[in-house]
């Protein structure tokens, strides 16, 4: 028998460079980046405690790096996506220097512990460098805004409007009830008050006493069907579904606040709103957020999130964020018709800037008097 043994090998041959830079093109933005974070302090916001104990921590400064260059190159991108690009592209490979890639946990740990808090003052850094070598004009500002859907369930709305008419009408329930309660408990010559509005520890108040009085015990209570209750604890079990419902109701107008008049039940911050995109077709109001950006020669200098679904309520708060970064108003505050407001306009009096915002009805009324100026001249 002949002897065929078997060779183990491959055709094709592993060369590889010793530098990894210079298998990356010279106009790759991967370089621009790198010459930006090397100008800028990251020491700052990282951890410079060590730890005692578990495996040695990550180098942040190039995994801080590794995130905003993805971010930067492929916009919103997910933690695995990230860890893939670590492994697979020789740019993300040059930003690490010889580490291994960091896994999708390592790298949602260091967002939600480091970053978490300190990602406006790396923006404010980093613009502060690139306006200086770019010479940025700060006086004129571009601004816009966007509506982005949340991550949330578009049925799960709560609207402001709907729990204050129907806690007004629980109000009157409870007033109904009371007067049936001081009906049984005139014997003992106690009535409790009646009011317009109740508080919820007033409400439980009225219930320990109201036991207490008529000698009811709600351990003791019968529950389920074909079960005769008494009155006292019709009255105590209405009082009790009352309470629940005003507790409610209070938690929910809590969530709004003052300046909203919805959120989503499974993400409390996002509100509903008209998107410019509507997929369903129905104009139906879906949860997001108020995205708005302030342009400087192209550069976003400023940029903030907001609950508001109208873009006027977002103008002062973005222009203080503007002044709290760059120390100064614009002079020129430069945006569409949705932010034209009177009290815009005021604020810009008040804080020296030109009001470049036409008002909501400038087009109508414009056009409205050249159609006058025509008649006339006819």
């Amino acid at each position: 028998m002949n002897n065929q043994p078997q060779e183990y090998y491959t055709p094709y041959q592993l060369k590889f460079p010793i530098e990894i830079e210079k298998i990356i093109e010279t106009t790759d933005p991967v370089y621009t980046f790198c010459e930006v974070m090397n100008h800028i302090d990251l020491s700052k916001y990282l951890t410079t405690e060590d730890r005692r104990t578990g495996r040695p921590r990550y180098e942040e400064e190039t995994l801080l790096k590794v995130i905003l260059f993805a971010f930067m190159e492929n916009g919103y991108e997910s933690l695995r996506k990230i860890e893939k690009l670590c492994k697979t592209d020789i740019r993300f490979m040059w930003l690490l220097q010889d580490n291994p890639p960091p896994s999708h946990s390592t790298i949602g740990n260091f967002m939600n512990n480091v970053l978490n808090r300190k990602i406006d003052e790396i923006f404010a850094d980093i613009n502060s460098y690139i306006f200086t070598v770019e010479n940025v004009d700060l006086n004129h500002v571009y601004i816009d805004g966007t509506k982005i859907e949340a991550n949330a369930n578009k049925y799960s709305w709560v609207w402001k409007k709907s729990c204050e008419k129907n806690r007004l009408k629980v109000f009157a329930r409870i007033t109904e009830l009371l007067g049936e309660m001081n009906e049984k408990i005139s014997s003992f010559c106690v009535k409790f008050g009646i009011r317009e509005e109740y508080a919820i520890e007033y409400l439980e108040q009225i219930q320990q006493q109201y036991v207490k009085l008529c000698g009811f015990d709600p351990e003791t209570a019968i529950r389920g069907r074909g079960h005769h209750k008494t009155i006292e604890q019709r009255h105590y079990d209405k009082l009790s579904e009352y309470i629940s419902r005003l507790k409610k109701y209070a938690e929910h107008i809590k969530i709004c606040g003052d300046e909203r008049n919805s959120y989503s039940k499974t993400d409390h911050d996002a509100t509903f709103m008209r998107m410019k995109k509507d997929y369903m077709g129905n104009d139906q109001l879906l949860p997001g957020y108020n995205i708005q950006l302030g342009v400087c020669d192209e550069y976003i200098a400023v940029f903030d999130v907001k609950q508001y679904a109208s873009d006027m309520e977002c103008f002062k708060p973005l222009i203080e964020k503007f002044n709290q970064i760059y120390e100064k108003y614009p002079e020129y505050p430069v945006a569409d018709a949705g932010y034209g407001s009177f009290n815009n306009y005021l604020y810009c009096e008040e804080h020296g800037m030109k009001k470049y915002m036409k008002f909501t009805m400038y087009e109508k009324e414009s056009k409205d008097k050249n159609i006058v100026m025509i008649r006339t001249e006819q």
